[in-house]
């Protein structure tokens, strides 16, 4: 005859190996669904974060392909319809870095006595195309303040996400907030990457 005390063990041992064989069997129950329909149940915590998980591997391929504005670029801004400055000539060029915090910066061709480096902020406004609203500090070539200078950019992204083109306005002032210059034109723009060669861009 068992004693009480070996009866409670066996007991406990009985259901804990009961509770061991149901927590297997739920396992491999989850993970037959999971094989024989490819996807997971959608309330699951798992599963929330696998899908999590595969949107952001996406993300940085379709970065790379060009899929938005984000990344290094060769721009060059070209006089249309400015009057004073005969159409087709290069008023400015550079390398501009689009941020995916929506900022952008500016490394012009411009002297760097005359504050070559420039800050913008920039918005998406449809499908494929970008607002662009830049401010610069102007010194003339001796380093003297000018005024502040407004570049604002309206662009649209090449197919393959590897071209932008677009148009531009320039509005230089003064320390008083005279209008001083007043350009406008199209801007066009190439993506650099890794691969990306100096003669590629002469």
């Amino acid at each position: 005859m068992k004693s009480p005390l070996k009866e409670m063990i066996h007991a406990v041992s009985v259901l804990f190996a009961m509770l061991v064989v149901a927590c297997f069997s739920a396992v491999s129950a989850s993970a037959q669904c999971g094989a024989s329909d490819g996807h997971l149940a959608s309330n699951t915590a798992t599963a929330m974060l696998m899908r999590s998980a595969a949107k952001s591997s996406k993300a940085p391929a379709a970065q790379a392909n060009g899929a938005g504005i984000v990344g290094f670029w060769h721009v060059t801004f070209i006089s249309k319809g400015t009057g004073f400055i005969p159409d087709g000539t290069v008023v400015d060029m550079g390398f501009s870095q689009w941020h995916s915090d929506g900022t952008e910066i500016l490394n012009s061709s411009r002297p760097p006595a005359t504050s070559n480096f420039c800050l913008g902020v920039w918005e998406k406004t449809g499908p494929f195309s970008y607002k662009l609203n830049h401010f610069a500090l102007s010194s003339d070539l001796n380093g003297n303040m000018v005024g502040p200078a407004n570049i604002r950019e309206n662009v649209t992204l090449g197919a393959q996400g590897t071209t932008y083109t677009g148009t531009f306005s320039i509005d230089q002032y003064d320390t008083s907030g005279n209008l001083l210059v007043h350009i406008v034109g199209e801007v066009k723009a190439t993506r650099i990457t890794v691969n990306t060669k100096i003669s590629d861009i002469l």
